[in-house]
């Protein structure tokens, strides 16, 4: 029986990432305990697209400092998708992103970035988390972004472990990891991984 891995070669399905690791996390024998924050990262391939998403979880009770980082992280993914307008330039998206993970109080991963995602999982162009309004490539109807703040409770440097995937912040501090795919239309950005939920 044919042994299926995941994009280029990763070992599983989906990405889980625990406290101070940023990405790209291998499922394995860590257990979750109260308190921990744990990302979760997965892209799906349907009739020929591909739609990447991430969002970070707390496990049972976390202190203050944890979910202030959490909401940090998803307010800098709204900011972000607010920019993600025909018309504007995917600076807009990195600057507002920087922004309100700025003023929180946190750090952006700058080796880290969003990206193009349409037919392959990574295609042009590239979103950093960080940078000026106004700059970069212009943003037109059609166009489908994986927009992903990757942010830290401590300093912006990361390291990539031994397994040669598993990305954690250097100084150890906890990081999250807050991903939808969007579209650019004529009437601004459509979020196409958000949860439908039953009524």
């Amino acid at each position: 029986m044919p042994t299926f891995k995941g994009y280029r070669g990763f070992p599983a399905s989906i990405c889980t990432s625990p406290n101070s690791m940023v990405v790209h996390g291998i499922p394995g024998a860590y257990r979750v305990e109260e308190g921990d924050l744990l990302s979760v990262d997965v892209g799906v391939t349907l009739d020929g697209f591909v739609a990447d998403s991430a969002y970070t979880f707390s496990v049972g009770t976390v202190p203050d400092s944890s979910q202030r980082l959490l909401e940090a992280g998803q307010a800098a993914l709204e900011a972000g998708i607010a920019q993600a307008r025909a018309g504007n330039r995917i600076g807009d998206i990195s600057a507002a992103v920087q922004r309100a993970t700025e003023e929180a109080g946190f750090s952006v991963v700058r080796e880290l970035v969003g990206h193009g995602v349409g037919r392959s999982m990574h295609e042009e162009p590239q979103i950093p988390n960080f940078g000026e309004p106004g700059r970069g490539p212009l943003l037109q109807p059609g166009m489908t972004l994986a927009i992903e703040p990757m942010i830290t409770a401590g300093q912006a440097g990361v390291y990539t472990a031994e397994d040669r995937w598993s990305i954690y912040t250097r100084d150890d501090s906890l990081a999250a990891h807050f991903e939808h795919t969007v579209a650019v239309t004529e009437d601004g950005p459509r979020i196409l991984t958000a949860a439908k939920v039953a009524v």
